[in-house]
């Protein structure tokens, strides 16, 4: 008999799966807690023919599209206009509008076979959650369950109360899509070469030496800053971003976390007065393509986010 402790388990794969579905992390630990409500109250439904996590992620499938009933969808600066210069105004957007990061540790279940654990770490990376906004919900719910999960095409139409020709149909329809999407950056663990690029990455960055910086990156990398609308593409765009706006992160000091299966940091500007504690400024993700950082990101809303993380909003001099 499954029992709340049973339940509990569960709630990293839960939290992975709904993230995966809704792009944000605060609606996922949401829909989650609502999943374990409706689960404790029907335990006398399940019925053991599958297993309590297949019966767990059936609930929290139905509870996310019951969420995104109203159609609407996260994005990334990039998928919002074109790229922008230094010059531009800095346009504020409400958070909701945003793909919002999530920790690795809050969304990977730690049961997971290291083949499994792989495609549950791709499923979170930034670049796969956002192209997954792009897919009207139950599309994005019979992709997720067939090529994330690994469930059957009965398995999913049961669980929606659907057919098999409609699931097929939305799979083939959802991997049309998808098709469109960059999905390019790097997938595999990293290599001994990318630990290098990122220690190379940290060094300096906490020297600010801007032109060793921008030779981490790809010549048509990005930098992105949510909740800002403006993002930049190029070596000399963000170069200059570095060097003029963005200057007050000299100084700044980096700790090491992960997020959505990519390397990240948390960003610490230092204190206007000699002396005074460093602040939380950012959470920078990073994605990785071959030998070079392809995307930064850095989310600015630290109050809500560093907390999630486990880390400090200060750091003693």
């Amino acid at each position: 008999m499954a029992t709340a402790y049973n339940l509990e388990e569960h709630r990293a794969a839960l939290t992975g799966h709904c993230y995966r579905m809704l792009g944000s992390a605060a609606e996922a630990d949401d829909a989650v807690q609502e999943t374990m409500v409706r689960a404790w109250r029907n335990l006398d439904r399940f019925e053991e023919r599958a297993s309590l996590r297949t019966w767990l992620y059936r609930i929290a499938t139905r509870v996310c599209l019951d969420a995104l009933s109203d159609g609407s969808r996260r994005a990334r600066p990039m998928e919002l206009g074109p790229a922008g210069s230094v010059d531009d105004t800095l346009s504020l957007l409400p958070g909701s509008q945003w793909i919002e990061p999530i920790p690795d540790a809050r969304a990977l279940p730690s049961d997971a076979d290291p083949s499994e654990w792989v495609v549950l770490r791709q499923s979170i990376r930034l670049a796969f959650v956002a192209a997954l906004q792009h897919l009207p919900p139950r599309q994005r719910a019979v992709l997720l369950l067939t090529e994330v999960l690994g469930w059957s095409a009965a398995e999913v139409a049961e669980s929606l109360e659907t057919s098999v020709a409609s699931v097929n149909s939305a799979l083939q329809r959802a991997r049309a899509t998808l098709a469109t999407r960059d999905l390019t950056q790097a997938r595999a663990p990293l290599s001994e070469e990318q630990s290098t690029l990122l220690n190379r990455y940290v060094e300096a960055f906490e020297r600010y030496d801007v032109a060793a910086l921008t030779g981490l990156l790809h010549h048509d990398a990005t930098l992105s800053m949510p909740p800002y609308s403006l993002w930049l593409r190029g070596h000399e765009p963000i170069s200059h971003w570095l060097l003029g706006r963005g200057s007050g992160c000299r100084g700044s000091r980096l700790v090491p976390t992960s997020a959505c299966g990519s390397p990240a940091f948390g960003q610490y500007r230092p204190p206007a007065e000699p002396g005074g504690p460093h602040k939380a400024w950012a959470l920078i993700i990073l994605e990785l393509s071959g030998d070079r950082i392809a995307a930064m990101n850095s989310f600015l809303d630290t109050e809500a986010l560093f907390p999630r993380f486990g880390l400090p909003l200060e750091l003693a001099p």
